[in-house]
C-alpha cells in the first residue's frame, strides 16, 4: 500500500476538518493549534461542520485537554454558527535566556 504524502496547510488561523478523516483529528488538531502558535496566532477557527455533532464533540473534548488552549467557544452567526469552534490560545511561556 502506498503512503499517502502529507498535506501541506497554511497556518492563518482557519482550519477546516472537513477534507480529512475523523481518525486524523486527534493528532491535526493539536499540531495546527501548536504551529499557529508558532506563528503567533492565538485565536483559531476550527470548522467541524453541523451535521450530527459528533465531530463537534470530539473536537471539544480534544480542546479541553490541550493546556495550550486558553478557552473555547462556538461561533457565532458570522463565523459560522454551531459548524465552527472559536479557540483562543495561550501564548507560549518566554524562557529565560541562559548566561
Amino acid at each position: 500500500m502506498d503512503e499517502l504524502e502529507p498535506v501541506a496547510l497554511p497556518i492563518d488561523g482557519t482550519l477546516d476538518l472537513h477534507a480529512f478523516r475523523p481518525a486524523d483529528i486527534k493528532t491535526l488538531v493539536p499540531d495546527y493549534l501548536e504551529e499557529c502558535r508558532r506563528h503567533g496566532i492565538f485565536q483559531v477557527r476550527i470548522i467541524h461542520g453541523k451535521g450530527t455533532g459528533t465531530l463537534r464533540r470530539t473536537v471539544h473534548a480534544l480542546l479541553g485537554r490541550l493546556d495550550m488552549v486558553a478557552g473555547f467557544r462556538l461561533a457565532d452567526e458570522t463565523g459560522g454558527s454551531w459548524g465552527a469552534t472559536l479557540v483562543t490560545l495561550r501564548e507560549e511561556e518566554r524562557r529565560p535566556s541562559a548566561r
